[in-house]
């Protein structure tokens, strides 16, 4: 007889997910998933001024606000063809790589690492033989013995006591889990450490932001920061010095830390390389504009098919004619009305 199991929501996403599972005789016979929240940022924007429409565009996410806010700037703006003055340029492509940085290090470390990482396997684990491991691979200087020692004890100390926290509903003991007690002491380590530099690469969105999550700075035609070199008020020297002093720091975690850690995973789990690739069509578009008029990019575009990198186009526009034509939304499959895959500006989201 088959059972229906029933998860809702799926944590450590952003959004609300739902798993149905259909079991018969201890083997998954069907499935579904379905995302059933619906926030209607769409109608409530309509009529609204759009200058302030990037205020409410922004918390169609709770994680990846800033991003939502600059494109929605960015759409009135296209529409108006105005110019950006660069030092306004500059400000946004600072908000936008600080967030980036911390979106990056908490979807690896504190999103995903646990379905890699065994928390309990790492009390196991010895400091001295996990921090020559450490220091084999990298020239972290926090890869002490001491420091691991800390954590350890640290962790131990919520076991000891019951109080696993964020801990407590992992797959702890898993025979999916490859990786041995110190390496993954060595992970659970960076994982803590993470949790520092996420929150400072976090601190320069707030600082130019004014807040976050949520940014307070961006209006049509530009940001509303202030700038007076000679003002302490204001955005000056002092302050992007403080600004480009914690972006090092995060750049150097991700050299020395992150990217170590995400081959070593990905080393140590080649048999997951088979599972979830789905659609390898890729598309990257134009950003971190140099110039007034936003023709000029720091981080290059581009689309790959069927994951080929010899199918490489390069975007170098946001006015490329692939780009505009080549996207469409479907929704047939969603809780709206109308079926037709339409371009984002065409769409219809009126909700069933």
């Amino acid at each position: 007889m088959s059972k229906r199991i029933v998860i809702d929501p799926v944590t450590r996403i952003e959004g609300h997910l739902r798993i149905d599972v259909e079991v018969d005789a201890g083997k998954v016979k069907n499935s579904w998933a379905s995302g059933t929240m619906w926030r209607g940022i769409e109608k409530i924007l309509v009529d609204r001024d759009p200058r302030e429409a990037w205020i409410f565009a922004q918390r169609f996410c709770g994680v990846c606000t800033t991003v939502h806010a600059i494109a929605s700037v960015r759409a009135v703006e296209n529409s108006l063809n105005l110019t950006i003055p660069l030092n306004a340029q500059y400000i946004r492509n600072i908000i936008l790589i600080a967030h980036a940085l911390h979106d990056h290090i908490v979807h690896f470390y504190h999103l995903s690492a646990l379905d890699y990482v065994d928390v309990v396997s790492a009390l196991k684990g010895d400091p001295a033989q996990t921090s020559a491991l450490a220091e084999s691979l990298s020239p972290w200087t926090r890869n002490s013995k001491n420091e691991i020692k800390a954590v350890k004890d640290k962790v131990s100390s919520f076991v000891s006591r019951g109080q696993l926290g964020i801990f407590a509903n992992g797959y702890w003991g898993h025979p999916a889990m490859n990786l041995n007690p110190n390496v993954n002491l060595l992970a659970l380590t960076h994982y803590m450490q993470a949790l520092e530099f996420q929150r400072i690469s976090n601190q320069v969105v707030a600082i130019l932001g004014s807040k976050t999550p949520n940014i307070q700075n961006l209006a049509v035609g530009g940001v509303a920061n202030a700038i007076n070199l000679d003002n302490q008020h204001t955005l000056n020297m002092s302050k992007l010095a403080n600004i480009k002093g914690m972006l090092d720091q995060v750049v150097q975690f991700v050299e020395q830390v992150y990217f170590p850690d995400a081959c070593a995973v990905a080393a140590m789990y080649p048999e997951w390389f088979k599972y979830g690739g789905g659609v390898k069509n890729y598309l990257a578009v134009p950003d971190l504009p140099t110039d007034a008029k936003g023709t000029m990019f720091d981080l290059p575009g581009g689309i790959i098919f069927d994951g080929n990198l010899a199918t490489l186009m390069p975007i170098t526009s946001h006015d490329n004619n692939r780009l505009i034509n080549g996207i469409t939304e479907g929704v047939s499959h969603s809780y709206y009305k109308g079926g037709a895959d339409l371009p984002p500006w065409r769409g219809e989201t009126d909700p069933e």
